[in-house]
């Protein structure tokens, strides 16, 4: 008999059960969404190879339990016959989640599941010192949890205001978290704390006269970590404006990872470790201006 490869099928997805033999199957779902004729595919497997469920995992996965061994190859046929692949366990890019964003949701500022399906093309299962994720929310609601991630994105705006719009009716000083902006009436004049403002884009999607207007972009967090250790994701960068901004952005901190990583070290603690100034003074490098 064959010698199982059991690094393999971790490697492909496939993660041992306390039962000898048996797996619980990771799917590679990007940005928590699947084809209803997946699911549907996902539900036949479950009945035919497995105990008849699933498994939702806290980051928009599904996995399969109870997969026998013998039965490996034949689940691998029918996923294809779908366009499903297994997920990626291991020290390497994780499976991309990802909120609903602006196209289904009125607060979010830019398109989430889009974003999510080219993060999962550009990095998905990319070897790395330790696994790696990559979370996408659409605003500062977050509710994605950004800062959970090794590097979380979230949806931010840049302002600026258009004074021959601005009725100084307030609203945006009222709707503003930080409370970065002051509005006085009487002498109409306005003013924005840059220092203080969050990108949030509240003043822009409040305002009844379009007197605010704004650059949609991405907050960055780094370092989020949520295990046996926890440690919240921290903003080492300005509002990233373009998406290929983001990209270099992303491709350096995983260069960064791979160079200074040690095997089985988590991100936050390779930066802890080797500095986080370290980090940003490479990422200072990148020309991120437009």
């Amino acid at each position: 008999m064959a010698e199982v490869d059991y690094k393999a099928l971790k490697k492909g997805g496939f993660m041992q059960q306390v039962q000898k033999d048996h797996f619980a199957l990771r799917l590679r779902v990007a940005g928590g969404q699947i084809q209803a004729d997946q699911l549907q595919k996902v539900t036949e497997l479950a009945r035919t190879y497995g105990q008849g469920y699933i498994h939702m995992t806290s980051r928009q996965g599904i996995e399969i339990p109870f997969i026998r061994l013998e039965d490996v190859e034949a689940v691998l046929n029918e996923l294809k016959e779908v366009g499903l692949e297994p997920g990626a366990c291991g020290p390497r890019v994780r499976t991309i989640t990802a909120c609903q964003g602006a196209v289904i949701c009125p607060s979010g500022l830019i398109d989430t599941t889009r974003l999510a399906g080219e993060l999962d093309k550009r990095y998905f299962a990319r070897e790395l010192p330790h696994k790696f994720k990559l979370g996408v929310t659409g605003c500062g609601n977050n509710c994605l949890k950004a800062e959970e991630n090794d590097l979380g994105i979230k949806g931010g705006v840049r302002p600026s205001w258009q004074q021959d719009q601005c009725i100084y009716c307030g609203l945006c000083q009222a709707v503003c978290p930080a409370k970065a902006i002051e509005v006085h009436r009487q002498e109409e004049t306005l003013s924005l704390d840059s220092q203080l403002c969050t990108y949030c884009g509240k003043c822009v999607k409040s305002c009844p006269t379009s007197a605010w207007e704004g650059e949609r972009g991405f907050l960055l967090s780094f370092g989020g970590l949520f295990g046996n250790r926890i440690a919240i994701g921290k903003g080492i960068l300005p509002l990233v404006i373009t998406e290929a901004h983001l990209y270099q952005v992303i491709n350096k901190t995983l260069e960064f990872f791979q160079n200074h990583g040690k095997p089985s070290e988590r991100f936050r603690n390779t930066l802890d470790r080797v500095g986080w100034e370290t980090l940003a003074k490479e990422l200072e490098g990148l020309d991120l201006e437009r």
